[in-house]
């Protein structure tokens, strides 16, 4: 080796290393891969990437040093999913960018961390950064590993050439600024209808209220509702109630004056001033707390409110849109939710379907949301989608409607090889959401279901109360059930196995 280079060992912290740290004397074969590769091999200095919490990674980092007496440098690394490819490929690729140069060797640790970080990893040493696979196991202890195979820059996915400020851009679902009635892409009946009744709506100077699962497009709607009104000149100001810690509700919402309270350092507008003249979209509305749905009631019925540590009313001329997930009558007949507030905040009232329930639309919104992807960045632009990958997207049942539906065709598109989207990149873009074992109605046919099972899972739910109310009498359980007697009970538990 000529020793005018650095080499370099560069590995994810994993778990089994994780758990060598936390042995206050282990075995000469229990040090983990990392320990275990720097003691059998010579290196000048060590980089390590990690997914964990930094309180966990920490020991671990100070027993590491202990037992090898070079540099060492731990990142911390957020990724939403261990497995997450474009994630984990983002990551990697901008570390080793940062430490490869002409001077360096590379080795790379392919043990530690998750199959789609070892898959990464190959993929970036095979194409961009020159470097020496290890492998390092309790049986074989440390080796070279061999990738009896090349592969070729131009066929990597377009992730490669997009960088994270790009991709955080891309992945971004909010509805644009410049939202207008023509951005809600549909030709289903229902949909057509509530564009009309929004359009109408922004005519109007009346609150509004845009109920629908997550996903479905609540913003969009009050955005395009707010761009067609009077008031588009002025402000669009949305606000997450569900994000504000209750402690900070009334700072948020009405402002606090220098001094009001530690670390109110100056004056500070609140949303119904940042709102004035204009539109004030209170997103996840259900999510706020009675408390504060009384001092909200207050400045909606007399438009005055007076900051946190302020003796002034102020007055707000804002145009209130809100937005929810949640059942607000249920709520309000449960207690949660205010009814007065309710109906001064449902006027106008809009309720988007779910996607599985916009019959036509999937088709339109696949080759409009690729068409955004095009716009936003030149390299995903010539990408396309096979017959066959839009079967599989028919067939899926969106739970996170438009929202998933739009990053599930940009991982594919990030990640498939060539310009046309497949139904592997598809079904590897997916993710598989396990129904609720008590949500017997809302299991994916598509994926396959057990009917069987699932009447077992019925007929042992309902057996069971029958039994515990009538403290097991099976005769008096036989008759509450609509069976014809205690024999025909033993043997559907026979049948299906309860005990």
């Amino acid at each position: 080796m000529n020793r005018n280079n650095s080499h370099t060992l560069v590995s994810w912290i994993g778990g089994n290393d994780l758990k060598a740290g936390e042995s206050n004397s282990p075995k000469n074969n229990e040090f983990g891969p990392i320990v275990s590769t720097l003691k059998c091999r010579d290196f000048d200095n060590v980089e390590l990437l990690y997914n964990y919490p930094k309180e966990q990674v920490k020991p671990y980092l100070e027993w590491l040093k202990q037992h090898i007496n070079i540099p060492v440098k731990a990142h911390h690394i957020e990724l939403s999913s261990p497995v997450n490819f474009g994630e984990i490929y983002v990551s990697a690729n901008k570390h080793l960018s940062n430490i490869s140069n002409n001077h360096t060797l590379l080795s790379v640790l392919l043990s530690p961390g998750t199959p789609a970080m070892q898959a990464v990893w190959i993929l970036l040493g095979k194409t961009r950064y020159p470097c020496t696979f290890l492998q390092s196991s309790l049986e074989q202890g440390v080796q070279e590993v061999a990738i009896p195979f090349e592969l070729s820059a131009e066929y990597l996915p377009a992730a490669k050439s997009i960088d994270s400020e790009q991709l955080k851009q891309l992945s971004q679902s909010s509805a644009p600024v410049d939202a207008a009635f023509d951005n809600i892409v549909t030709r289903n009946p229902g949909m057509l209808a509530l564009k009309a009744q929004a359009q109408i709506l922004a005519e109007r100077e009346v609150p509004v209220l845009i109920t629908g699962e997550t996903g479905t497009g609540k913003e969009l709607f009050a955005r395009a509702i707010h761009n067609a009104s009077a008031r588009k000149e002025k402000s669009f100001v949305p606000v997450n109630c569900g994000a504000i810690p209750l402690e900070l509700v009334d700072s948020v919402l009405f402002g606090h004056k220098k001094g009001a309270f530690t670390g109110a350092t100056s004056d500070k507008p609140g949303v119904f001033d940042q709102a004035n003249g204009g539109t004030l979209f209170l997103d996840e509305f259900g999510e706020l707390e009675p408390s504060v749905q009384v001092r909200l009631l207050r400045v909606l019925q007399e438009g005055t409110f007076v900051p946190v540590g302020g003796t002034k009313e102020r007055y707000a001329d804002v145009r209130i849109i809100t937005a929810t997930h949640r059942n607000l009558m249920e709520l309000v007949a449960n207690g949660g939710f205010r009814e007065d507030l309710f109906y001064r905040i449902a006027v106008g009232v809009l309720h988007l379907p779910p996607l599985r329930e916009r019959e036509g639309d999937l088709s339109l919104l696949i080759d409009s949301l690729l068409d955004a992807l095009k716009k936003n960045d030149p390299l995903l632009g010539h990408k396309k989608i096979s017959p066959d990958a839009k079967n599989l997207i028919f067939q899926h049942p969106w739970r996170g409607n438009i929202r998933e539906l739009q990053s599930t065709l940009l991982r594919a598109a990030l990640w498939c090889q060539g310009n046309i989207i497949n139904a592997d990149d598809i079904r590897q873009s997916l993710f598989s959401v396990p129904a609720k074992d008590d949500d017997i109605l809302a299991k994916d046919v598509s994926q396959g279901v057990d009917i069987n099972e699932i009447i077992g899972l019925l007929v042992g739910e309902y057996i069971r109360k029958a039994l515990a109310y009538t403290g097991q009498n099976k005769t008096r359980a036989a008759q509450l059930l609509g069976l014809k007697n205690y024999q025909t009970l033993n043997n559907w538990m026979e049948k299906y196995g309860i005990s």
